[in-house]
């Protein structure tokens, strides 16, 4: 251990100065005084080395970006606005300095392109790296799962399935381009994050962050609706970047479906409503359930627990 723990809080503070002018006291005392509004949306996730990420297939900067993103796209998917991020951070001992002020750049980085602050956290000592992020935001009307309305349609920001593909891919000896693409997407996804405020501001009746897989999270919406989301399959096939996705797939002998509809972690935002932003792939109906998305196989999706 090249460090002690007056030095990282140090760099880390450093790191994640800010001037955001919600901040009214931010790193350095027991806890950070900030501006909120009437009504504040939060969210939280953990990251556990092993588990959510892997420092032989990511760099910490990454690794920081990716893990920001959870929490800031949770909070775009409630219609809200994200204000402030605390950070709690277990390290082994074995880290440099390097690795963990690249994690904290990538924190920063992700924050700062949605104008967010890291206004505090926690630093620890443990057997594995723990990344924990806490998300304070705003919101006027928070936006649920369980809004969807009969005769809404059904839209996405984008094509679901790069994630995936990327996991998948992520050992292969040697890449090619499109190869590189969707590898780069499950390390470090880039969220659309205007797509969320679009959605939210055409009037978007439910909408869901599909972190966990598209089957998973459609099914999740229907239920708390209690309502049926027909999807149509051919409309993903639409999107301009199916093709590629579709091109890898065949490549490798896999069906691209199992990417698009049980993949997770591309944080393409859900949405019902009418004529809203996206690409509309279904409708919702009286019933229950979600029909449509149809697989060769069984949906192999994310399970934290088997």
């Amino acid at each position: 251990m090249n460090f002690d723990e007056a030095q990282v809080i140090a760099a880390l503070a450093e790191i994640f100065r800010s001037d955001h002018s919600g901040v009214l006291l931010g790193i350095g005392d027991d806890a950070a005084v900030v501006k909120t509004s009437p009504k504040s949306v939060i969210t939280t996730d953990m990251a556990i080395e092993g588990t959510h990420f892997n420092t032989q297939w990511s760099g910490a900067f990454d690794i920081g970006r990716k893990i920001t993103a959870a929490n800031l796209a949770d909070l775009y998917a409630m219609g809200g606005l994200p204000q402030y991020l605390v950070v709690a951070l277990t390290l082994t001992g074995n880290e440099t300095m390097e690795w963990i002020s690249d994690l904290a750049d990538g924190i920063a980085h992700e924050a700062a392109s949605c104008a967010v602050a890291v206004v505090g956290g926690d630093l620890t000592r443990g057997a594995m790296k723990v990344i924990s992020i806490t998300a304070v935001g705003s919101v006027e009307k928070a936006i649920t799962r369980g809004g969807a309305q009969i005769g809404d349609s059904i839209y996405i920001s984008g094509l679901p399935g790069w994630s995936a593909a990327g996991l998948g891919l992520i050992q292969l000896d040697e890449v090619d381009d499109l190869e590189s693409y969707a590898i780069e997407q499950f390390c470090a996804p880039n969220v659309d994050y205007s797509a969320a405020v679009a959605m939210a501001g055409a009037g978007a009746t439910a909408m869901c962050d599909v972190s966990d897989a598209l089957i998973t999270q459609a099914a999740q919406m229907a239920d708390a609706s209690g309502l049926c989301f027909n999807f149509d399959k051919n409309a993903f096939a639409t999107e301009p970047e199916f093709i590629a996705l579709n091109e890898l797939a065949e490549k490798h002998g896999l069906d691209v479906w199992q990417w698009v509809f049980a993949g997770g972690e591309d944080h393409i935002f859900l949405a019902t409503g009418i004529d809203l932003p996206g690409l509309c792939v279904g409708a919702v109906s009286p019933g229950s359930g979600v029909h449509g998305l149809e697989m060769k196989k069984a949906p192999d999706t994310w399970r934290h627990f088997l």
